[in-house]
């Protein structure tokens, strides 16, 4: 029977045709370069559309399928080829029913085939080789001569895994050194072994991967010391303009650490704690980044983040802790085991630091060496982040979906494991530092103490030491020299043409210590709007100088400063220093419209009319920071799954806040703070019955707003992911439940019953 097909049909069935056998062609044919130099680490999931070509040829006959049937849906196309078509569709899915089979059974010959050859080249390579040095590390593979990819439930993505790495297990030498030769058995023995992603291997009992198993925990209590000898020799294994600066801090400082840890070990309310054993990596110094890093801080740059490194590590080995400090990449990947690669691998060991305080650097050196074991033991990570991660920023997926994804947020973290600065984000840890003031007030005689500690010059110091910080603030700085001798410490390279007022007396780049004794003969501190939030306004105050800073109308924020764009923060920064103003304020702290001179002269004449004693807040003393840190120690487990027990039930308030307005506000508000770890005593339909809001719906959501109550339709909404609770954000058509706490004078983050 001959059927007459229009010339567009008949074309339409021999193109089917030729893309039939084109593509079962390319469907067998899988190019030797698509399996080797492919970036490290990559999951199954994120190479699914460069699988093997069993499965590529499956997907492109379904689509054929579908094309034909559409083409059967033409209204243009005789009944006759329509007949044909249908025909032609039946025998499609015919084909590859039998197709499928048949390339699976080659498949799994050609495998076998390649296992046997394998094992036989490798059987002559090892007689004629001496074995591998690190041949203890590799998985043994017993006397298996044929391994069939296991069908258990309770391993569900082995045989994926097993498809990953027949393609990728040259592209990371650490395979090769846990065993991985590319074939079936060994790359089963690896899965099973060190990732236990499959199956035990026949003849051996299940146990956990050998970087899962724990080691035997320390029973030493922390006992405080009276000397600083363990951090001098530890930082002595460390070189560079950075260690120097934190090493040179330590020396000046540690008179005042040793007599807090006295103070402290007096004290009656001290529990004991464990001894840890502690890795400090500050990641900004390592690798490129901490080339950069080096070479700014001799040039007037960054050096808050080197106080706190300093202060954290004179408060730990104060504080009983055994510590070791890594400036180097190469040195981390020893003190925690990396197996040699790129990092798609599990570590060789179990991690023996209790604790790692790092950075957003550092956490990126990790998570590159530890592969598997970065998510196993992140618990155990401590983020030193000056300006904060908010809840919203911190979860990838949320992130993405919600428009809060940004260059440093994502890491998937308890938001507490995020240590600030300054207490500006209540849903992290603050870790703080130590002001330096009393180390230059002890230079006074004894007898002359009284009378000088007080006593003042007419002069003023300009905060900042790089010429770009002073742009558009001439005639600020204009006004204030008019009342007071105006100096700077502004970095000046050699053969700079200087582009500083004519009246300001620049000294140069000091070192702390002569930038102190300036600061101790100074009335006033002046801010000129950057660097934000710094440590030195505190020690300044401390010293007994005023500081003056700009007020900011609009507020910074990511939205129109670049400084903070891309941070995974929403904060609305009111001024230089939003912590020197509200939790200090004036005397002390004055903020002005540095546009409006007379603005600013009324300030700097109303400062010269006060005197100001020197003031330091608790929470910035060797005793705070000693106490604070102690706190954390012994009282946040992150690795545990129980809720939270700390702070105690017994100090929450409750707050239901207005429409619009952050947990974080609310609390400030009343004088509190928003406590994210109670956040789950106020997350059930109790907390609004309370509260007496009645509910016509109750859901559940993954928002970082809730537990939040709609006035209209009265709807109250609970949170589904705990990782998400939140003191941050806001939304006009919600009122949030708040979680607040009272907290101790001068000490924000513990309350009255914390300790």
């Amino acid at each position: 029977m001959r059927l007459a097909l229009r010339p567009r049909s008949g074309c339409l069935v021999l193109c089917l045709c030729l893309s039939v056998l084109t593509l079962l062609l390319q469907s067998l044919w899988v190019p030797l370069e698509m399996t080797r130099d492919e970036p490290a680490g990559r999951s199954p999931e994120e190479e699914g559309q460069r699988g093997l070509g069993m499965r590529r040829l499956a997907l492109r006959l379904e689509a054929l399928s579908s094309q034909v049937q559409r083409l059967t849906g033409e209204r243009d196309i005789s009944q006759p080829a329509r007949d044909h078509l249908s025909l032609l569709l039946q025998s499609l899915k015919q084909d590859q029913e039998g197709l499928v089979r048949l390339i699976e059974r080659e498949l799994k010959r050609m495998a076998q085939k390649l296992d046997q050859l394998s094992r036989h080249h490798h059987h002559h390579h090892h007689q004629s080789h001496t074995p591998p040095p690190h041949e203890d590390h590799r998985p043994h593979t017993g006397l298996v001569t044929e391994c069939e990819v296991p069908m258990d439930p309770v391993y569900p993505v082995c045989a994926e895994k097993v498809e990953f790495l027949r393609a990728r297990w040259q592209s990371d030498p650490c395979y090769a050194f846990y065993g991985v030769d590319g074939t079936t058995c060994s790359i089963l023995t690896y899965l099973s072994q060190i990732e236990d992603f499959c199956p035990p291997r026949p003849g051996r009992n299940h146990s956990a991967p050998p970087w899962h198993q724990k080691p035997h925990s320390s029973t030493e209590k922390a006992e405080l010391r009276t000397t600083l000898s363990p951090l001098y020799k530890m930082i002595s294994n460390n070189k560079g303009p950075a260690v120097k600066f934190i090493r040179s801090r330590v020396e000046r400082m540690s008179e005042r650490w040793i007599q807090a840890g006295l103070r402290m070990r007096q004290s009656t309310n001290k529990t004991d704690s464990p001894q840890m054993t502690v890795l400090l990596y500050p990641g900004a110094l390592a690798g490129g980044a901490g080339q950069r890093f080096e070479a700014m801080v001799e040039r007037g740059g960054p050096l808050g983040e080197l106080v706190q490194w300093a202060d954290l590590g004179a408060c730990l080995t104060i504080l009983g802790h055994n510590l070791t400090l890594s400036t180097s990449q190469h040195y981390l990947h020893s003190l925690i085991g990396a197996a040699p690669g790129r990092g798609s691998c599990p570590i060789q060991r179990p991690l023996t630091f209790d604790l790692i305080y790092t950075d957003y650097h550092g956490l990126a050196h990790l998570q590159g060496a530890m592969g598997l074991a970065f998510l196993h033991y992140q618990c155990r990570f401590r983020i030193l982040d000056s300006f904060g991660t908010e809840p919203a920023f911190n979860l990838g997926d949320y992130a993405r979906s919600r428009g809060y994804k940004t260059l440093w947020g994502s890491w998937g973290l308890h938001p507490l494991q995020y240590m600030t600065m300054f207490p500006h984000t209540p849903d992290n840890s603050f870790l703080g530092f130590v002001s330096e003031e009393e180390e230059v007030r002890k230079e006074v005689r004894e007898e002359e103490l009284e009378a000088n500690l007080y006593r003042k010059d007419k002069i003023a110091v300009v905060y900042g030491k790089q010429d770009y910080m002073w742009q558009g603030k001439a005639g600020y700085v204009e006004v204030i020299s008019e009342e007071l001798e105006t100096h700077a410490t502004v970095y000046q390279p050699p053969g700079h043409v200087t582009t500083l007022p004519s009246f300001i007396i620049n000294h140069g780049l000091l070192t702390q210590e002569h930038f102190l004794h300036l600061l101790r003969k100074a009335k006033v501190f002046v801010g000129l709007g950057f660097p934000y939030e710094g440590p030195a306004p505190i020690e300044a105050i401390a010293l007994g100088c005023v500081f003056l800073q700009p007020r900011f109308d609009p507020p910074h924020s990511s939205d129109n400063s670049d400084f903070y764009k891309g941070k995974p923060t929403t904060r609305q920064i009111s001024s230089q220093h939003p912590y020197a103003e509200d939790f200090i304020g004036k005397p002390y702290v004055w903020t002005v419209d540095v546009a409006n001179r007379t603005d600013v002269r009324e300030a700097v004449r109303a400062i010269l009319r006060t005197e100001v004693k020197p003031f330091t807040p608790r929470e910035f003393t060797c005793e705070g920071m000693l106490e604070r840190v102690h706190a954390y120690i012994t009282r946040q487990n992150f690795c545990s799954v129980s809720l939270p027990t700390w702070p105690p039930e017994g100090t929450l308030r409750v707050h239901l806040g207005p429409l619009g307005q952050s947990c974080a506000g609310v609390c400030r508000r009343s004088s509190l703070v928003c406590e994210p770890a109670l956040f789950h005593h106020v997350n059930s339909p109790a907390a609004f019955t309370r509260l007496g809001l009645g509910c016509s719906s109750m859901g559940q959501e993954v928002n970082h707003l809730f537990p939040a109550y709609s006035p209209w339709g009265r709807h109250c909404r609970l949170q589904q992911e705990p990782l998400l609770f939140s003191c941050a954000g806001s939304d006009a058509s919600q009122r949030r439940l708040c979680p607040c706490r009272a907290h101790l004078p001068g000490q924000v983050a513990l309350c009255p019953d914390c300790l």
